[in-house]
């Protein structure tokens, strides 16, 4: 696991060069703290840097940039199938030197050229420059779960693996793609392949890209998650089939996420995800396995219990830790260092303090994430798939009515009317959901409910804040009948997925140089979640049904069934004890022109969500908040 930066100039490399390098390499040593390296092609224009945070062969002979031939290769993240490819290149004649993945990167693509990643199960994201052909390969893992940034402009090009590597660079153009600022401010995050910066993109999740020495940009996609759904055909084997498959497949993606010459342990929050890793891979290995939970003072977003009671069932080696408002106000500055672009998912704060804590022990953490998008875990799909039919029954007069209804209602009313609506009584924050509610009134088809009620401001409302506006969705998916929920996963996967939940993961834990692994990501694992029904993923109002039956074989039913609690901490009550900090929002000229925010708007966001004592608009101020950090660290 490391982190890669480098820069390809139109002409040879001036003599700054290397200090300009080794800025941008240096500017993410803590992700990479065991080792530097550095490359330069003077005559070409190509500069690479890279650190290293060892997990395989510790020895010297993983020092990165690694090369082979014309090849030079820096590469960060796991090709967790090496051993296997090794294999097969040793019975081409290649010969290895090192017991590292980067060496059979390396010759695999001396062997089979670019069509080498279709071979790769794992996470990465690598540079491959050949010196005599001059062209440089970017390739990212087939659901982003490593990060590239790459950004082309009067000749220039330049990559890293977190966005402020660009910064040291001073020749980097800062122009503000204001359409991603409406993606934030709608949903907390930006997704591949946009990004806060006109000429940066994000490279896409399976997809190598290729620049030729004139300066000409190809790319292919490789792997696609939206390609495996509409190419998938239902499953119909028994469910006891498919439950054993099922688990052959998550036993072979876990036990190889456990190869590492360092410790290894386990996030464990006690929901079904990161218990079923847990669980089969506590009954495959002699050792207990060490977990970590983060627990928090509230006892309404309070897990810990959930994850302790889990870990002494199982008999793992498990080490816990409370998270307290000072920890969450000692860190909500440092968001805009760890994230270097505007990031609005406040579960980053204990999830930063989770990998501080496994880090102590160990330097490889696996979690449970991509379960609820592959096997049907959040509530939005039941909704979505139950509630856009009978939407569409509803006459639109009476659906205009009930959004005008809502809309005149005061936030504290909304909340008080939850308990009386079914589909709402159970979840905490019911009033953002009444909001989201009233929004897909006007919903036109699946996506659009979808999508209305995964966002916290419809384009009416954004038009208050801001007149830029970006599609979430720009090419919709068709659903298949017999397969809604896995068309949502799919958006989730594309979307959601990349830009919120692995970019939270993987900048919290890098910051202390943990590695963090996801073993529900394995493609192998995916294409079998595209294919199954939605039987096998919701059956009445039970979500993940197939995960839960597999967990059945390893955990007793009453640490199974509870209600979903998700990595919450309670912002609410944070953000109105800052009152200070929001009154600047709406007053900071130079914020509000940089992004072309509209103060009025603002205002009247902080003044609802003031005077409703939190009960609306916390997600949207919270936004902003997090937004006028970014810029003062960024821009200011």
């Amino acid at each position: 696991m490391c982190r890669i930066a480098g820069f390809w100039e139109p002409g040879p490399l001036g003599d700054d060069a290397e200090d300009i390098v080794v800025r941008m390499r240096d500017a993410l040593a803590y992700g990479g703290p065991d080792d530097a390296g550095l490359y330069l092609d003077r005559g070409a224009g190509m500069a690479l840097g890279h650190r290293r945070l060892a997990v395989l062969d510790l020895s010297a002979a993983g020092h990165q940039p690694m090369r082979f031939g014309p090849w030079v290769l820096i590469f960060n993240g796991e090709v967790y199938n090496f051993a296997e490819i090794r294999r097969a290149l040793q019975t081409e004649g290649y010969g290895f030197e090192t017991g590292t993945d980067t060496e059979v990167i390396l010759k695999a693509f001396d062997r089979w050229g670019t069509a080498a990643v279709e071979r790769f199960r794992g996470m990465y994201a690598f540079a491959l420059w050949h010196e005599t052909e001059r062209k440089l390969h970017l390739c990212r893992d087939r659901v982003g779960i490593k990060p590239l940034y790459w950004y082309q402009h009067r000749g220039r090009f330049m990559f890293a693996s977190e966005l402020k590597a660009l910064h040291y660079h001073p020749a980097f153009d800062r122009t503000l793609d204001k359409q991603a600022v409406s993606l934030f401010l709608r949903q907390g995050y930006i997704h591949a392949p946009s990004s806060i910066f006109e000429r940066v993109k994000k490279l896409e999740p399976g997809t190598v890209l290729t620049v030729h020495h004139d300066g000409r940009i190809e790319t292919r996609r490789y792997w696609g998650v939206q390609d495996v759904y509409a190419n998938a055909s239902v499953r119909r084997s028994s469910e006891a089939e498919l439950l054993e498959e099922l688990e052959a497949r998550l036993l072979d993606s876990f036990q190889l996420r456990m190869v590492s010459d360092v410790p290894v342990g386990m996030f464990l929050s006690g929901g079904i995800d990161s218990s079923t890793v847990t669980a089969i891979l506590q009954r495959a290995l002699a050792s207990p396995v060490k977990t970590f939970t983060i627990g928090f003072e509230a006892p309404e977003y309070d897990e810990a219990p959930f994850g302790r009671q889990v870990a002494e069932y199982l008999g793992t080696d498990h080490t816990e830790l409370t998270c307290t408002e000072a920890d969450f106000r000692g860190l909500v500055d440092d968001l805009s260092e760890v994230y270097d672009e505007p990031y609005g998912d406040s579960s980053a704060i204990p999830t930063q303090l989770v990998s501080r804590l496994a880090r102590e022990r160990v330097t490889v953490a696996l979690s449970g994430d991509g379960g609820d998008e592959l096997f049907g875990g959040y509530d939005r799909y039941e909704i979505a798939r139950n509630w856009h039919r009978r939407l569409e029954q509803v006459p639109g007069v009476a659906r205009a009515l009930i959004h005008r209804g809502l809309g005149a209602m005061d936030p504290t009313t909304l909340a008080r009317l939850a308990p009386r609506l079914p589909v709402l009584k159970n979840y905490r924050g019911v009033d953002e959901k009444l909001v989201k509610l009233r929004n897909v009134m006007t919903a036109d088809g699946l996506l659009e409910f979808f999508d209305l009620s995964s966002t916290y401001l419809t384009r009416q409302q954004m038009n208050e804040l801001s007149p830029h506006w970006r599609d979430r969705h720009p090419v919709p998916l068709e659903p298949n009948e017999a397969r809604v929920v896995g068309y949502l996963g799919a958006l989730d996967v594309a979307t959601y997925l990349e830009g919120d939940i692995l970019t939270k993961v993987d900048r919290a834990s890098m910051r202390v140089a943990l590695e963090a692994r996801e073993p529900f990501l394995d493609h192998h694992i995916i294409e079998f979640a595209m294919a199954l029904p939605d039987t096998m993923k919701i059956r009445g109002h039970e979500k993940k049904y197939l995960l839960r039956r597999l967990l059945a074989k390893y955990l007793p039913r009453e640490l199974i069934d509870r209600p979903k609690q998700g990595f919450a901490i309670p912002i609410r009550r944070w953000l109105l004890s800052a009152r200070d900090e929001l009154a600047a929002l709406s007053r900071d000229r130079g914020f509000l022109d940089t992004f072309e925010i509209r103060g009025p708007g603002v205002a009247a966001t902080v003044d609802r969500f003031e005077r409703s004592r939190g009960s609306s608009s916390a997600q949207v101020v919270w936004f902003l908040f997090v937004l006028h950090n970014w810029y003062r660290r960024w821009l200011a």
